[in-house]
């Protein structure tokens, strides 16, 4: 999760404000996994096998129209939240999903260390280098 926070990081804008605005279709999609899961399960004891697909489809064919608020306009973002929530797959309880945002908000954070620490560098690297020449 760290990885794929620090990724999203690079991929959506490499700013702080950026960051942000990306954690919250994170955070929508993560819900979205919940919401998923939480349907598939009541679908799935009426109608069988078809219950959690049908929920997918159901869910992911609202994704277009919830995407078109301004700060849920990344879908990306909202898929890396239904993959993050999909590949830990924690329980559905409170202390689980709140935990899912220390990897992900640490990754976001030391990409944008990483990021700046580079380019702090760099701009230190060229006045040396135009001091000396």
């Amino acid at each position: 999760m760290l990885f794929i926070a620090w990724v999203s990081y690079y991929l959506f804008g490499k700013s702080i404000q950026s960051a942000i605005q990306t954690l919250i279709p994170i955070t929508a999609g993560i819900v979205m996994g919940i919401l998923i899961q939480l349907l598939g399960k009541t679908l799935g004891s009426h109608l069988g096998s078809v219950g959690f697909p049908l929920s997918v489809f159901l869910f992911i064919g609202a994704l277009s129209y919830l995407s078109k608020s301004k700060f849920l306009n990344n879908i990306p973002a909202w898929f890396i939240g239904l993959i993050i929530f999909f590949g830990v797959h924690p329980s559905i309880e409170f202390k689980p999903i709140l935990s899912l945002f220390v990897p992900i908000i640490a990754g976001l954070g030391f990409a944008y260390i990483n990021d700046s620490t580079l380019n702090l560098l760099s701009k230190k690297n060229i006045k040396f280098l135009k001091k000396h020449e």
